[in-house]
């Protein structure tokens, strides 16, 4: 096979192995049909218990976001032009504003449908703001975005990410909630462990291409599991139509949606970023093992902010939550080392699907929550700890006085506001500031406060 050179956007051979057996697919290599639908659904299982927690959470319609999510990605994947291989799915930095309207006050309870109406309209002026800074970033370039957003500042936003989400895996392994724990507690920590140490297992020791698939094993083992606990429930799998429309509504203009949710969108910029600059490192990686030329992910920074505020519009459209793209089937895609842009088409095809198919929703319902979230401690984890990937492969100087104070400021408002507050919501003169979008609108402002004056050089 020919290993000669080519610039990303090139023809290449829908091929997995080069001459040095390296394992992995770039974004413009397929995999045959059958891996190819594997690997998807391997996707929307990462995917799927994040998405639809924020639907729960949220009071909007289950079905109905799991479709926008599939729907969103696709646009997103179009408008990047397949370059970007990022899949779009409901993001929990909006989940205290959308609340705010929505009114949700129960887990699953559904809202009505004008507040959803209203909820939607406010989400899609969210998506303006990322499609304007898109634009900002194509005509002004990598270099003055960095200045806003330098890995200090990317890579704690990452790293608060991750570990903000360790509390919601964690108890949710055991069932706690409203300051009880489950009966049934022991059996879902088992549960939890084995798939978490299955997941872990499978991603070392696997080579080749059942290496590629280690979340998907972890899943099926801690579902196994679960099978003689008593933790499965078959019984409602076929109940009602096979096919069922999903419940979609349309947005409503509304002021308070606006001043509530458009602003969390700068939240979303940093971990938006963060999430490129990730792919840029690992596919990369990739790239040079397996001999082929360097892919400009991260200079397509502008393009993934437009192609995200167009996901948030279009998921909005037909009654789905804020999104970005998401970090778990990034983890995902690091670990199994498969980038292809084609391989999430596919799956956000299936999430589409699936949407209307309600059998199918209903079998992936009864994966207990112990399992999904046994395997998200480890994603959750790679997420926090691809935070600190960034700030290494951007050589950081760490004893750099600026830095650390960006650093610690970004850490402690974001973590201190997650864990410190009821629904990670930051008291603050009479308001109620969103924990992680507050961090990385002060860990900004902070940074280009202490970069006055300031020489530049290398962070």
């Amino acid at each position: 096979m020919s290993k000669k050179k080519r610039t990303a956007g090139g023809n290449r051979p829908a091929v997995a192995v080069t001459g040095t057996g390296v394992m992995g697919y770039l974004p413009d290599e397929t995999p045959s049909l059958g891996k190819l639908i594997v690997f998807a659904f391997q996707q929307v299982l990462v995917m799927f218990p994040a998405t639809v927690t924020v639907a729960l959470l949220t009071g909007f319609h289950v079905s109905t976001t799991i479709f926008a999510s599939g729907l969103a990605t696709i646009c997103f994947l179009f408008i990047t032009k397949g370059k970007l291989p990022l899949y779009y799915g409901s993001s929990f930095s909006y989940i205290a504003a959308v609340i705010a309207i929505t009114g949700a006050r129960k887990f699953g309870e559904v809202a009505p449908d004008i507040l959803i109406s209203q909820a939607q309209f406010g989400i899609i002026c969210s998506g303006l703001v990322s499609i304007a800074a898109g634009i900002i970033v194509n005509r002004f370039g990598m270099d003055k975005i960095e200045k806003v957003l330098p890995p200090t500042i990317t890579g704690s936003i990452a790293l608060v990410i991750g570990i903000s989400l360790a509390g919601t895996a964690m108890a949710q392994v055991a069932g706690f909630s409203g300051g009880e724990l489950n009966p049934v507690s022991n059996k879902l920590w088992i549960v939890a462990i084995v798939t978490l140490l299955s997941t872990i297992g499978f991603s070392i020791y696997l080579k080749g291409v059942l290496g590629q698939l280690p979340i998907l094993f972890g899943i099926i083992v801690g579902y196994i599991v679960s099978i003689p606990l008593g933790l499965i429930d078959v019984t409602h799998v076929f109940e009602g139509s096979i096919i069922a429309v999903p419940h979609f509504t349309l947005p409503a203009p509304n002021l308070a949606a606006v001043i509530a949710i458009m602003p969390i969108a700068i939240a979303t910029i940093p971990e938006s970023t963060a999430h490129v600059f990730q792919l840029d490192i690992y596919i990369n990686d990739l790239a040079k093992k397996k001999g082929k030329g360097r892919y400009k992910i991260a200079e397509l920074l502008g393009l993934n902010l437009i192609g995200d505020g167009i996901g948030d519009m279009v998921a909005s459209l037909f009654g789905g939550p804020a999104g970005t793209n998401y970090g778990e089937n990034i983890s995902t895609m690091a670990i199994t080392k498969n980038f292809s842009v084609k391989m999430l088409g596919m799956a956000a095809i299936m999430a589409m699907l699936l949407a209307f198919v309600s059998p199918l929703s209903n079998l992936i319902n009864t994966v207990p929550g112990a399992v999904i979230n046994g395997a998200c401690i480890f994603l959750f984890g790679v997420i926090a700890a691809q935070g600190i990937a960034i700030m290494i492969n951007k050589k950081v100087d760490m004893f750099d006085a600026r830095n650390l104070s960006v650093i610690a400021v970004i850490l402690i408002i974001g973590l201190g506001g997650t864990y410190g507050f009821p629904n990670s919501m930051i008291p603050f003169f009479g308001a109620n500031l969103p924990a992680i979008a507050t961090a990385a609108i002060v860990g900004i402002v902070l940074n280009l406060l202490l970069s006055i004056g300031r020489k530049k050089e290398n962070q």
